[in-house]
């Protein structure tokens, strides 16, 4: 799959699958950004990409994340549409510190990871019922 990106600074590397298996790619960050105890940030990943047709680009935080940083990504997901790749529009990691003292991601750490997923859209149809038997509500199945 071909992918258009543009860096930021061009002075990082690109993003690059880490292992001959990796079916994720890792974000280099473009400025060290530091993290209150119990704060939310946005920490810039560098890079502007158009997500090809058929696809959306997940950004998830990397397994070692909130062990090596004790930060997690209070949104679990993020989703990166088609329509997202104007110049202003660098991806973005969102992090919470949950430890009780500031945390520090330096510039060029890989603390994200990009996945491509394939998507269709839906094409709604209302129905009045579905005829289904209730199973009893959400967490229903213990």
């Amino acid at each position: 799959m071909q992918v258009h990106i543009q860096r930021v600074d061009a002075s990082l590397p690109l993003p690059r699958y880490e292992s001959k298996g990796a079916v994720g790619f890792d974000l280099v960050t473009r400025e060290t950004t530091v993290i209150e105890p119990g704060k939310i940030a946005l920490v810039p990943g560098n890079v502007i990409v158009r997500v090809p047709e058929g696809c959306a680009l997940l950004i998830l935080p990397r397994s070692s994340l909130p062990r090596k940083k004790g930060l997690v990504c209070p949104h679990s997901i993020g989703v990166i549409d088609r329509d997202y790749h104007g110049e202003k529009d660098e991806i973005l990691v969102q992090v919470q510190n949950v430890t009780e003292a500031p945390v520090t991601v330096e510039r060029g750490e890989r603390i994200a990871q990009g996945l491509f997923v394939k998507v269709e859209r839906a094409e709604w149809t209302e129905v009045d019922s579905h005829g289904a038997e209730t199973r009893g509500g959400f967490g229903s199945t213990g």
